[in-house]
Parts: structure tokens; sequence; C-alpha cells
């Protein structure tokens, strides 16, 4: 192994994944170095601004996490590198779209400033603690040259997050190593943790969106989008007028729960109009689609211009069998063979081979 590439530098995020992580590969020989990312919003992000990840907690916990390794940990301050994926969130919720920031994140952020950030420190490796694992394309590189890699299904499938690293530039793959994934379950996780005397081992995971702690991204959009919060109507599909809402960004495609309408039967969140700030709802049946269209592909390897394959529409989705069509460069349709519940714009479409991720895009 060359000294570029036994370096390794790890984004630690204060918790229990990115510790161990971290607590493996040292285990395995790597030179190790920490990074903690910093993020802060903008100042007129109103109380939002004040409530983001990187709290002084986390810091607190990554700081004592390195210690605990006898590792080096950078503070890298990202608030500018990350405006563009708050954008595209807050930009997404106004034309009526779910948008999916981790996605963005992982590709600009982790696997994009994080391996500038190690060329420029002469780290030939970046890892951090996804569920997923990295698995190596071919065994004899060229000299010199990274192994050619892939990203598959972590071990533990229940807590799998490849879905959310299909935007990885294909040529970054070989830099990477994700150690988490190769473990069966999160009991594993937090057993070494506390075997390596980690002071995360029973810190709770964390389940939302980095820059929206609560999960509440009204303040976000209030200050950023208030059009996207305007008052308007809920309709069927025949335009009649069932009820009011008190923003459209408030709902996503497939959505049941909390649309404040009485019906006879179950209701969805069918269409989203922006222009209108109006709401469409209707019977299951309504959210069922057999095709979607997808743009802003990456590939991880060369594809033909139709293929079978496994597409996941959602993080929680389970995939399902459908055929592949490149229709351009950056984008593809896929046409299922079952109904498929809430195809939802804005939302990852992810192609695999099996549990080897292929690629993916944005659904239109």
């Amino acid at each position: 192994m060359s000294a570029a590439n036994n370096k390794v530098l790890v984004a630690m995020s204060g918790g229990v994944d990115s510790a161990v992580a971290a607590a493996l590969l040292l285990a395995d020989g790597y030179d190790v170095t920490g990074v903690f990312l910093c993020l802060s919003l903008r100042h007129d992000d109103g109380p939002a601004a004040s409530r983001t990840c990187c709290s002084p907690t986390d810091a607190v916990d990554a700081r004592q996490v390195a210690a605990a390794l006898g590792i080096e940990l950078i503070s890298l301050p990202v608030g500018g590198a990350f405006e563009p994926i708050i954008d595209n969130f807050v930009a997404e919720y106004a034309r009526g779209r779910t948008p999916n920031p981790c996605v963005h994140c992982n590709s600009l952020i982790k696997f994009g400033h994080l391996l500038d950030l190690a060329d420029q420190a002469g780290i030939g490796l970046i890892a951090t603690g996804h569920y997923a694992r990295r698995v190596d394309v071919d065994s004899q590189p060229a000299s010199g040259e990274p192994r050619r890699a892939a990203i598959a299904r972590a071990r533990n499938v229940g807590k799998d997050q490849s879905y959310a690293l299909f935007g990885v530039a294909r040529e970054r793959l070989g830099r990477i190593l994700l150690p988490i994934g190769e473990l069966a379950d999160k009991a594993a996780v937090r057993r070494i943790a506390r075997e390596r005397g980690l002071p995360v081992h029973n810190k709770p995971d964390s389940q939302e969106v980095c820059f929206v702690p609560g999960g509440d991204y009204t303040e976000l959009l209030a200050h950023r989008a208030p059009e996207a919060l305007r008052p308007g109507t809920i309709v069927n599909a025949a335009g009649d007028v069932l009820g009011r809402h008190d923003g459209y960004a408030q709902f996503t495609i497939g959505q049941r729960r909390g649309l404040g309408v009485a019906a006879g039967e179950p209701m969805y969140v069918t269409d989203i109009d922006p222009e209108r700030a109006q709401v469409t709802i209707g019977p299951r049946s309504a959210v069922m689609r057999r095709e979607l269209t997808a743009s802003g592909a990456n590939w991880h390897s060369q594809m033909p211009d139709a293929f079978d394959a496994i597409v996941q529409i959602r993080y929680n989705h389970r995939g399902a069998a459908g055929r592949v069509r490149r229709t351009g460069e950056a984008t593809f349709e896929v046409h299922f063979g079952e109904d498929i519940a809430a195809i939802t714009p804005g939302q990852a479409a992810v192609v695999y081979n099996g549990d080897r991720l292929l690629g993916g895009g944005w659904i239109d």
C-alpha cells in the first residue's frame, strides 16, 4: 500500500457510525485523520439559522472520539459550499417537488469537497460512516492508478444508505472506503464502539435533515421562499374544492395523513400546482403508475442503451423490477412490471443490478 493510499480522511459527525468507521480503519492499519464538517445557515434564515447540524454537542463528541482514538481532528467550515444544496432544497419545494438534500450533500460535500481537502493534504482516501459497501471491480489496476470500484448495498439491508450515493462521481469511487457497510447490524456497530471505549456508543441516531433540526422546514421556507407557504385550495380530480391548506410545500405526492379533508375513503395527494397553490387529492389508484422519467443522471459505469434492473424510487422503497431505457446522456425512463405507488418528482430513481449500485437520476 503506497503512503498516499495508506492515509484516509474520515468524515466524523460526532455520531457512533463515523466513530466506528474511524476505529475500524485504524485497526486495519490506515493512517487516519478525522474531519468535522461545520455547517451554518445565513443569518437571515431566522431561528433556523441557529439550529443546524454541527451543534456544540456534536463538535464535543467528535473531539472526544478523536482523542479516544488518538487521531487528529480537523474542523472544516462548509457553510458556503453547502449553500447550493440549501438553495436546491428551497427551490424544489417552491416548484411543488419533494427534494432529497442528502443525495446532493453526498455528491457535492462528503465525496466532493472532502476529496478536494484530501488532495490538498496529500491524503489518498476518504471514508464515512454510511451503511453501504465499496467493492472493487478490478483487482490489478495500472501502476499508480486507484482500483476501479463500485458501491453495493450494506450487509445490514435495513439500514442501507447506498440509495443516497448514486450521485458520487464515477472517477471518485476508487478513493472511497465504507467500513460500516460490512457489519451485519447496528448492534455490531455499538458493540465495537463500547469495546473501543468510544464515548458515543449509546448516542441516538440522527433522524432529520441536518440543516432542518426537528424536521420543520417551514421556518427556512418562510425566509427564502414564502410563496410556497401561501394558503390555497385542496381539490379533487374534478376540481371541486374539498378544503384549504396553509402552504402547498407542506405536501408531497402520495401523502395521506394531515390533509384535513373528510372523505368516504382514504385520500392521497396526487398533484401539486405551485402556480395556483392548489393540491389535488384522490383515491390510492390515482397515485399508482408504471413508468417514470428522470434527468440529471449519473452512472457508475458504462451502461447500455436499455437494460433490466431494480429501481428504488425513495429512501425506504424496497425497489421494483423494471426496464431502464437511456434517452440521452443524462436522462432515462423506467417501465415497471407492476404498479408503483407515489412516484414523486424531486426524489431519486436509483438503479441496481442485484446489490450493486449502477447509478440513478432525479424523477421528473
